[in-house]
């Protein structure tokens, strides 16, 4: 009798988990796909309906009129530029620190690991981030969102956590045979770190795709803004009632969804490439402390 009773409650608790599971897909799933029919369908069709999931008549104007836009896609080169450099620049600093923290025999170890926890807890703020930036004369420059965010305290704790869990014999090994510091990272530690990088390239790829607000403070130039900022401005233009932009562009309910979309698929469509290192990643960097 006990047996069954436990038996039924592990069934209702197992069937209260997945109902909050499928609520919690369709949340976010029927946006999503809202906007995508929104993307597809005319402008007629979007102002009567109101909210729908299939478009009664579909058209590609919406992406037609956009990808024609130069300022879009000036401002979609340009978060690529950033997004890749960035992304370089954050992996490689924070592996090159996180594997020296990772060694016990490091003069000053203890104390830069402090440094880099405190940062965790007190951010230094806008305007004296802004100072240090102006004085170094990086304004109007990407070098400013590159330098500003180039690594993530939490990434780096978890990344020298994942190289502290590597053999200490293995690399003992390679030292014997001649094997220098430089050389053992590049072709030993990173071949075995690779769930890690692929882990923090995905997290840092997705921040500096969005990069939206050290963009609007550091950069002055228009033609320089990146995909978020264009967005936002798209979207400025529009609840002010201005539909048109300065190009003579009409940034209509249709276009709207389009560049939402176009701005997203780029991290939809690598994820599921890099999704097999995630777990793993997260997990075996967890581990130590």
């Amino acid at each position: 009798m006990n047996t069954f009773d436990s038996r039924g409650k592990d069934s209702v608790f197992t069937g209260i988990i997945y109902g909050l599971l499928i609520v919690s897909v369709l949340v976010i799933l029927v946006p999503f796909f809202y906007v995508i029919a929104s993307s597809f369908a005319t402008e007629h069709e979007f102002m009567s309906r109101g909210f729908f999931i299939i478009p009664h008549e579909w058209t590609i104007e919406a992406y037609g009129y956009l990808l024609s836009n130069a300022n879009f896609k000036a401002a979609f080169g340009n978060a690529v530029t950033i997004t890749v450099t960035g992304t370089l620049i954050n992996i490689l600093l924070t592996s090159l620190m996180a594997y020296g923290l990772s060694k016990s025999w490091l003069r000053g170890r203890r104390m830069m690991n402090f440094l880099v926890l405190f940062t965790m807890i007190f951010a230094g703020g806008m305007i004296p981030t802004y100072l240090v930036v102006k004085e170094l004369g990086l304004l109007n420059s990407y070098w400013a969102l590159y330098l500003t965010t180039a690594i993530a305290p939490f990434n780096l704790i978890v990344m020298r956590s994942f190289f502290q869990n590597i053999p200490a014999e293995l690399e003992e090994s390679a030292r014997i045979d001649g094997c220098s510091e430089l050389r053992l990272f590049w072709q030993i530690v990173i071949p075995l770190s690779m769930p890690a990088i692929a882990t923090f390239t995905l997290f840092y790829a997705v921040q500096n795709w969005n990069t939206y607000f050290y963009a609007i403070l550091f950069l002055n130039n228009s033609a320089d803004m990146p995909l978020q900022v264009f967005l936002r401005q798209m979207l400025i233009e529009s609840d002010s009632g201005m539909e048109v932009d300065a190009g003579g562009f009409a940034y209509t309910p249709a276009v709207k969804m389009a560049a939402v979309l176009i701005t997203a698929v780029p991290l939809l469509v690598i994820y599921p490439f890099m999704q097999k290192y995630f777990n793993k990643g997260m997990l075996m960097g967890s581990v130590k402390g």
